[in-house]
């Protein structure tokens, strides 16, 4: 005779409902924990006009949802088939050797107090440490998985296969090449490389599921930046054709992927007038203090936190600085591509609610931003606009967020393949020497 598996008590750490305001909706018919110091927690958060406060104010409003179901303290049933439940009384809480006047201990000591009472209560948590702490009293942990891909086989956008010397010959004398025993998805760069020469390669882009076609002549320079390697030729074939829609690059510092990206989108602006304006943002993620404690207006903030995307269109901008900008600086030439809207610099902040059409726009540090922050900001994308998202995976400020929960990595798992859509991770560092050795050995 079976055994019916025991129901699982999930306490979520509030950590969880601010990464993700849906997650209280993602344990299937067990029972979600919600100590009351989540609740307060979360009262401090909703009054922030950000990402956070978005979140707290959604799981409140969902929890005031729910109360007309029945009293939450006894537990409700969700539409999932789950229940939640708020635990209230700190005084019923055992003494454990932690320090409970700590709002995250407290929220760990009410999965020890279901583990006491003999259920299967699991630790919720986006926080390592707390993970740890409640690890160390016996309970059962895990990190909030629901929107997670792998960092170490994520796809990379090409990839290398050795072939006979006839079928690369074949490739360059046909205009596309159709391979019958092999997969791959649309947008997707195949190497061809001979068997017998290393030395005797070709490269092309799939058009369909086995179609493989050459890369165009007309993508392969832009606002006069040439490709360093095949990644970064790879990546001006995304950026500058137009059937693409959102491309993803992910690369170490000195990759080369925001100065393409940025030339990429000068060149399909200002030369070809495919787009209106260049939009440029970044998520504003302090190493140090945050944007609201740098001096000035909105905008000198602005200038001080667009600091690395200033240096990246002044030498841009350089490049055209020749006979016809007689008398005009780099810095000014900058400032008028600003002053005339050619170029706009916006926090991500601001750009929720907008709709956004016939621009090229380009959201670097993408690897900062949570799936569902990802999610919102391509669902502002109009008619005839362009999304590119750059960023390193290994490099995040944001302590909720690895390699794999990001929402740059998630991005290019999930659209992978889809029609409109390309990607590729660039690898070689092509900024400096010193930049190289950094990337590789620091």
């Amino acid at each position: 005779m079976e055994t019916q598996e025991k129901i699982k008590y999930f306490v979520l750490d509030t950590n969880v409902l601010l990464h993700n305001s849906e997650s209280i909706s993602s344990f299937a018919d067990n029972v979600v924990v919600l100590p009351m110091t989540v609740i307060e927690e979360l009262d401090k958060f909703k009054k922030n006009n950000d990402e956070l406060g978005r979140n707290a104010r959604h799981v409140i409003r969902t929890l005031d949802s729910l109360r007309t179901l029945g009293n939450l303290g006894e537990g409700v049933i969700m539409e999932n088939g789950g229940v939640l439940k708020i635990t209230v009384g700190r005084e019923e809480i055992p003494k454990c050797s932690i320090d409970l006047s700590i709002p995250d201990n407290l929220i760990i000591a009410t999965a020890y107090n279901l583990k006491q009472q003999g259920e299967r209560a699991i630790f919720v948590s986006k926080d390592i440490n707390a993970r740890l702490k409640a690890d160390a009293l016996g309970i059962e942990v895990m990190d909030f998985e629901k929107e997670k891909a792998d960092f170490d086989t994520l796809y990379t956008g090409w990839r290398e296969i050795n072939v006979p010397a006839a079928t690369i010959n074949a490739f360059y004398q046909n205009e596309t090449f159709q391979f019958d025993d092999a997969e791959f998805v649309p947008n997707e760069f195949v190497l061809l490389v001979d068997e017998l020469n290393p030395k005797h390669t070709g490269i092309g882009r799939v058009q369909d599921l086995n179609h493989l076609k050459h890369l165009s002549a007309n993508f392969e320079t832009a606002w006069r930046i040439k490709p360093h390697s095949k990644e970064q030729r790879m990546a001006l074939e995304l950026l500058l054709d137009p059937d693409v829609d959102l491309v993803t690059l992910i690369g170490q510092a000195g990759t080369g992927k925001t100065l393409l990206a940025l030339a990429a989108g000068l060149s399909t602006t200002l030369k070809e007038g495919r787009y209106e304006k260049l939009l440029v943002s970044r998520p504003v993620i302090p190493l140090g203090r945050d944007i609201g404690y740098l001096p000035g207006s909105k905008d000198e903030k602005m200038k001080l936190w667009m600091q690395p995307i200033f240096d990246n269109l002044s030498y841009l901008m350089s490049l055209q600085h020749n006979g016809h900008n007689e008398g005009e600086t780099t810095q000014q030439m900058v400032d008028r591509l600003i002053k005339e809207d050619d170029v706009e610099l916006e926090a991500l902040t601001y750009i929720r609610g907008r709709s956004i059409s016939k621009q090229f726009v380009v959201v670097d540090e993408a690897q900062n931003l949570t799936p569902h922050e990802v999610k919102t900001i391509i669902s502002r994308v109009g008619e005839g606009t362009k999304m590119v998202l750059t960023g390193d995976p290994e490099q995040i400020d944001n302590p909720y967020l690895d390699s794999s929960s990001n929402g740059l990595t998630y991005t290019v798992e999930r659209l992978k393949g889809r029609e409109g859509c390309g990607h590729v991770t660039l690898t070689r560092s092509e900024r400096s020497r010193l930049s190289s050795l950094a990337a590789d050995y620091l």
